[in-house]
């Protein structure tokens, strides 16, 4: 393969993944408002996110190994289209039941869509350039993340079947944009053969090994969910102060190390990555005003901007070719019940022990990263 990495295969994945999180993240911030539309509490709307996450992180390690047997574009197109049919069912369910145990099975396929996309891009990025390219393929998720929102509460204001019909258009165009990859299965015939008699559907190792991300993204879903209102406790504006440092220290991360990645080597950078957003954890719970706040947010920033490329190359040089939908089903899963557990749990712990309190156990939790990941490596047969 050339070392060429901004390829046409290259920018249209990355099209993909950004409409994909365009569509999802319109979803995820109206629908509490339209299940408390619909009657219920705050509790309820909150299990929207949380069921879809939770679904996800339980089926990914089984449906990230679909993409390595049937191939990572048909799984693609497929699940396009059957996201397209969950959005449109959103705008006739007014059961709040039925609408979470619908989002449940959202979640299911949201996982092999995921997992199918990580495998499908790494095949096209340059293994000299991979830590690289998966750094600037993550961006799509963030610049997706700075606009959906305001699209998807301006669509909301005509209505929440307006938006069910704008997702279904989303996820249709994704549909059609996956149908323009070219056939994965075409070029990697033997990998899909292997796979198919591969054994287990689940990466054992890899999930092992990526509970080290868990003890990382516990720490970030209680800052997503919580650091806005922590900033209003302390009299802090805008209230976005910390996640917009936050995404400014992963962007400029990827843009200037994340360059550099593949050369220095990942596990070298990997390491370091496990420290940081500790330490940023840590300062957060210190703090006391606007200066250390911020300073919490760019060194949490700057580890977990660069921790998911690092952590994804490291692991698929310790994984086959034919068992990478399957690897990236495992770290999603950590990946997804880190985040989904934090931004649980948080909130009681907050309850209980205040904002300093709650950041100072993440923080704790977060500090453990390093040493499973030294120990959980040697164990369990990952090469230096």
């Amino acid at each position: 393969m050339s070392d060429r990495l901004f390829t046409p295969r290259f920018f249209i994945m990355c099209a993909y993944s950004f409409t994909v999180f365009v569509s999802v993240f319109q979803l995820l911030p109206t629908a509490p408002y339209h299940i408390l539309d619909l009657g219920g509490s705050t509790a309820v709307a909150g299990l929207f996110l949380g069921l879809l996450t939770f679904s996800s992180a339980l089926s990914a390690p089984i449906t990230g190994s679909i993409g390595d047997r049937v191939g990572q574009r048909r799984v693609l197109m497929s699940v396009s289209l059957i996201l397209s049919l969950f959005s449109a069912s959103y705008a006739f369910i007014t059961n709040i039941g039925w609408l979470l145990t619908v989002v449940c099975l959202h979640g299911l396929f949201w996982s092999a869509l995921l997992s199918a996309s990580g495998a499908y891009m790494t095949a096209t990025i340059p293994e000299a350039r991979r830590a690289e390219g998966i750094g600037y393929w993550g961006l799509t998720s963030a610049m997706s993340v700075a606009v959906a929102p305001a699209i998807g509460f301006w669509v909301y204001r005509h209505g929440w079947a307006a938006l069910c019909w704008d997702l279904v258009a989303l996820n249709l165009v994704m549909a059609v944009i996956a149908w323009r990859l070219p056939d994965d299965r075409a070029t990697n015939i033997h990998a899909s053969t292997t796979a198919r008699h591969a054994g287990s559907f689940v990466e054992w190792r890899v999930l092992a090994l990526s509970i080290t991300m868990a003890l990382i993204t516990f720490g970030y879903g209680s800052l997503t969910s919580f650091s806005a209102l922590f900033a209003d406790a302390l009299h802090l504006s805008p209230r976005s102060l910390f996640l917009t440092l936050m995404a400014a220290a992963i962007l400029t991360g990827r843009l200037t190390v994340g360059r550099t990645l593949d050369r220095v080597g990942h596990r070298r950078v990997l390491l370091l990555c496990l420290v940081f957003p500790a330490a940023g954890l840590f300062l957060l719970g210190l703090t006391t005003g606007p200066i250390l706040f911020g300073i919490a947010a760019i060194v949490f920033g700057a580890g977990f901007g660069l921790l998911y490329p690092s952590y994804t190359s490291y692991v698929l040089q310790h994984v086959h070719f034919s068992r990478r939908g399957a690897a990236f089903g495992a770290t999603l899963a950590a990946f997804d019940t880190g985040v989904g557990t934090g931004s649980t749990l948080v909130g009681w712990l907050i309850h209980r022990f205040g904002y300093r309190g709650a950041f100072l156990v993440a923080g704790g939790l977060a500090t453990l990263a390093l040493p499973y990941f030294l120990v959980a490596e040697k164990r369990l047969g990952f090469e230096k």
